[in-house]
């Protein structure tokens, strides 16, 4: 029996990175004149986190691949619609990398993986070594993740966490069917194509007889006896397209053997003198690092106090 352990947090970085870039103004600049407002909200959510959270194991989990991932070498237009950061957008992307690890935490990228197969990959490792998986993101995508009861999806500060059974309820198919939804219905912002005349209500009734886009395919004319919308036309259909959408399903499911390594999970005492000189080269006034300083201290306090218990016994 695997004993269990601390939860493992697992952040998916752009989404916050986005967010703030989008809705804060410009009113933080880089020496390099650079606007920084990106790096100063994320550094809140960030502090926000481990001032609410306290976490002992955590990683944050960075996109680098646009353009090279491994899926562009099985779907050449896969996301062709995104555009590559300018350099003011990739200055703050590479400093919010920059202070993640300078506030202890580790910090990953890959240039063939995303950051939704960095974080599948040390969550299947965090699960068999017995920590409980926290999923730190607003991107449904990696709902399929949540494969233990006990595994959360939580778009921290904006919604409550959400468990495999609240995923259930709100996209209608379990998180371990997500990925061969998607590749039925397709997926517009990662521009993955669908089965054509195949929508949201279609696709869950489809996976609710079948279970998934294997048994699908394997039904074969079977299909035409579920009470599904159009189920007649059905078997032709996912016939002419069964290579799609097998492609599909490839881009959609998260890899669990992303490259990297064996990473220390646990975080590390945030560098202050890092920060300090961060904050400054960022513009960033005062007001963050000093809520940083406050956590330092609070956990190097935690930390002599627990340390001191030890000894006692």
């Amino acid at each position: 029996m695997v004993t269990r352990k601390p939860p493992l947090y697992l952040v998916d970085a752009s989404i916050y990175i986005f967010r703030h870039y989008f809705t804060l103004p410009q009113r933080w600049y880089s020496g390099e004149g650079y606007p920084t407002q990106a790096v100063y909200g994320y550094l809140g959510f960030l502090l926000g986190m481990l001032e609410q959270v306290q976490p002992q194991f955590m990683a944050v989990a960075f996109d680098e691949s646009l353009g090279q991932c491994f899926r562009n070498t099985i779907y050449p237009d896969y996301k062709a619609n995104r555009e590559l950061p300018d350099d003011a957008l990739a200055f703050q992307l590479q400093a919010c990398a920059e202070v993640t690890a300078i506030l202890g935490i580790l910090t990953l990228a890959s240039d063939s993986h995303e950051a939704d197969d960095i974080i599948g990959t040390l969550a299947e490792r965090g699960r068999d070594d017995g920590h409980p998986i926290a999923v730190i993101s607003g991107d449904k995508d990696l709902a399929q993740l949540l494969l233990d009861d006990d595994a959360l999806l939580w778009d921290f500060d904006r919604t409550p966490a959400r468990d495999r059974f609240a995923i259930k309820r709100e996209l209608g198919v379990w998180p371990e069917q997500l990925a061969d939804y998607l590749a039925l219905v397709g997926d517009r912002v990662d521009n993955i194509p669908g089965l054509p005349g195949v929508g949201v209500k279609t696709a869950i009734e489809l996976l609710a007889h079948c279970a998934s886009l294997d048994g699908l395919l394997a039904a074969g004319s079977e299909i035409a006896n579920l009470p599904v919308r159009g189920a007649k036309q059905l078997p032709e259909k996912i016939a002419a397209h069964r290579q799609q959408l097998l492609m599909a399903q490839s881009l959609t499911r998260i890899a669990l053997d992303a490259p990297v390594g064996e990473p220390a999970l646990q975080r590390a005492p945030i560098a202050l003198d890092k920060l300090d000189d961060f904050c400054q080269r960022m513009g960033l006034g005062t007001t963050l690092k000093n809520r940083a300083v406050k956590l330092a201290h609070a956990r190097g306090q935690t930390q002599r106090i627990v340390k001191e218990a030890s000894h006692t016994r």
